[in-house]
């Protein structure tokens, strides 16, 4: 992976390809973010989101292609999912300490800025959906990111949530001035918090803005009519606050 000395981009794939075995999980894939930017990957299940996102984050190499980065660019990863071993007593500090050897003010200012300052003595396996997905989002702002890769960001989350989330997502980006690149099965209520959306399906099917993407007739060739047309349901105001956070249930439960 070579430092991107070209253009505005924190990070880009050129002409990415990955082979599994006889399968073609990625074809000649385009993508970059800028820095300020959120752009949205989503494609249905099995179109290679995830390998995609190794690739860029130097997990996978490439068959052919590459990934040109920012230098010194600094890289906040928050996956789908993590197992934590429920008889762990386990607590949201010492779990964010753990292998990131953050002192106590870093700590305390990364859930101050995810709306969880008042988590840090609580066990993990006493967080709901919601508060967890927060404390994973304040792990990854502890390397103090230009880049943010958010996996389904809202995952196990109910739909006030989601709002309240992806809020806070546009509002670090505000604030920090970082990318983020956000990986989703659809665009649903993403559309209202994102600059630019990618569709993939091993290749690149379409991009651009949200609205031109749910027109596009790959878009709707992958997830139906129903689902383009519903888009508009779920386009969001943001007159209003979320807080406080709504609980959703306990984190793996």
């Amino acid at each position: 992976m070579s430092a991107n000395a070209e253009g505005r981009a924190l990070i880009e794939a050129r002409e990415v390809s990955v082979r599994l075995g006889k399968r073609e999980v990625l074809e000649s894939v385009d993508v970059r973010v800028n820095p300020g930017e959120i752009v949205t990957l989503v494609g249905p299940n099995g179109a290679g989101k995830t390998t995609l996102v190794r690739v860029l984050l130097g997990i996978v190499k490439p068959d052919s292609g590459r990934v040109l980065r920012r230098e010194g660019l600094s890289v906040g990863y928050v996956p789908q999912r993590l197992q934590v071993d429920q008889t762990l007593p386990l607590t949201v500090r010492r779990f964010l300490t753990t292998g990131h050897g953050s002192d106590a003010n870093a700590i305390s200012h990364s859930l101050a800025e995810v709306g969880a300052g008042h988590l840090d003595d609580t066990f993990l396996h006493d967080l709901s959906g919601g508060e967890f997905r927060r404390v994973l989002l304040a792990r990854g702002l502890l390397r103090n990111p230009g880049l943010l890769i958010l996996d389904e960001p809202v995952s196990g989350v109910d739909i006030t949530g989601q709002f309240a989330l992806y809020d806070l997502i546009s509002r670090i980006r505000k604030e920090r001035g970082c990318g983020v690149l956000l990986i989703s099965h659809d665009l649903h209520i993403v559309m209202a918090s994102t600059d630019r959306v990618i569709c993939l399906n091993r290749h690149i099917c379409c991009s651009g803005h949200p609205e031109s993407v749910m027109r596009d007739p790959a878009y709707v060739g992958l997830f139906g009519e129903r689902a383009s047309q519903g888009l508009a349901v779920y386009a969001h105001s943001h007159d209003h606050s979320h807080e406080p956070e709504i609980v959703e249930g306990a984190q793996n439960r």
